[in-house]
């Protein structure tokens, strides 16, 4: 069940990231996003190169997501992009809270699931190889 439960968070995760991502180039290129855009969330990428970071990690994660690779660091990767996109939306533009929750939930529960990878990041005196 656990296990299930894993691939279905991660490929989840991977399907909004690569499709958000894709969503991200079509308003970079001045074309119509086939999703629907918060008019908010594009007024806080003034600059293009901050968009084009963004989406282009955006599709990265989601790809490694879906194809199962480099799960942890794809993980540490997206939770700054997570946490942001939750605050956005909570304080800026509740239109899609209930999306922004789910998608922080699958992340904490593939955090909690990948936990022992993350264990030596917090070692208080590591020794080098």
């Amino acid at each position: 069940m656990t296990k299930r439960l894993i691939q279905i968070s991660r490929l989840f995760l991977g399907v909004v990231f690569l499709f958000a991502g894709i969503n991200g180039f079509f308003v970079i290129l001045g074309l119509e996003p086939f999703i629907a855009t918060s008019p908010e969330a594009m007024t806080l990428f003034q600059f293009k190169y901050l968009l084009v970071v963004e989406k282009t990690l955006e599709i990265l994660c989601g790809v490694l997501l879906i194809t199962n690779q480099y799960i942890p660091l794809t993980l540490i990767i997206l939770s700054p992009i997570i946490a942001n996109i939750i605050l956005l939306h909570l304080f800026i533009d509740p239109s899609l809270l209930l999306l922004a929750i789910i998608i922080g939930l699958a992340l904490c529960f593939l955090l909690f699931c990948y936990r022992k990878n993350f264990m030596s990041i917090l070692e208080r005196n590591p020794k080098p190889y």
